[in-house]
């Protein structure tokens, strides 16, 4: 948590990056703790902040028969417990202002969608709940045009904001990372994010399910670092042929140490 109360009012050039990781969606408490533990642990060893990430719902399907959760109270009492049980800050998304002020009480960190990084209203009821606000930048968005973006959050007061890239639009199957916009983004003063699991999406599939190709996963995680990104976000499950929402893009656990220790040596080569 004292990694959250430094992160603001100074760039993370000196330190090591963050991470945001943690599965997609929240399935059940098996699979979330089985995650949790895991991460903290393997965090702790290489001394990399962790911020757990999960969803309690999921708004954006391709499907309308796709997975979208446990239920909302019982999956936030279930992020709730993680974070008591491990310590770890919390980030969840968040679709709608009522989310925001219900969100809140349970969570570190409110995530904005790529798709609704425009909406002023939703922007504003995150804000106002004084917890930090993750924007991811949509697909369909400059880099420059987030700081517009950003200004409704610090407009409020709130001053605790970062940005994440997580890829634009490219034809209808695919997107396609233009690592330019991180420093962009980082002119604006706040943290800036790379989203390595999402700008793997392969959406508006015919199947209606989201396709993606996590073995390049590595790939966007390293340019990232050399970037110069504060922080990553990594989704990843036990087992990510059997995950209930966006499987298809999800690093499998097993394989985040050897990808977290090869970011470090590049961190340390850069800084």
């Amino acid at each position: 948590m004292e990694f959250l109360e430094a992160l603001f009012g100074q760039k993370n050039t000196e330190n090591n990056f963050f991470i945001l990781a943690g599965p997609c969606v929240v399935e059940n408490r098996e699979v979330l703790f089985e995650t949790a533990a895991k991460l903290s642990e393997l965090c702790a060893e290489l001394q990399i902040p962790l911020i757990f990430k999960s969803s309690y719902t999921k708004a954006n399907r391709s499907s309308a028969n796709s997975f979208t959760g446990i239920g909302t109270e019982k999956a936030l009492q279930l992020l709730a417990e993680v974070k008591q049980t491990f310590g770890l800050p919390i980030v969840t998304d968040i679709h709608t202002e009522a989310d925001a002020e219900m969100a809140a009480p349970y969570v570190d960190v409110l995530q904005i969608p790529a798709f609704l990084c425009r909406q002023t209203s939703l922007l504003v009821a995150a804000a106002a709940t004084g917890k930090i606000v993750n924007i991811k930048k949509g697909q369909f968005m400059s880099p420059e045009a987030m700081e517009f973006a950003l200004k409704k959050v610090t407009g409020t007061g709130n001053e605790k904001v970062m940005l994440t890239e997580r890829g634009n639009s490219f034809g209808y199957h695919d997107l396609i990372v233009d690592f330019r916009g991180i420093p962009v983004m980082r002119s604006f003063g706040k943290p800036v994010i790379m989203d390595c699991t999402h700008a793997l999406q392969q959406p508006n599939q015919a199947s209606g399910v989201t396709g993606g190709k996590p073995e390049l996963i590595e790939t966007i995680a390293k340019c990232a670092v050399a970037a110069g990104a504060d922080g990553l976000f990594i989704e990843t499950h036990p087992d990510p042929s059997r995950a209930l929402s966006d499987g298809a893009n999800m690093l499998p656990l097993s394989e985040m140490k050897p990808l977290l220790e090869k970011l470090i040596r590049i961190r340390k080569a850069i800084i």
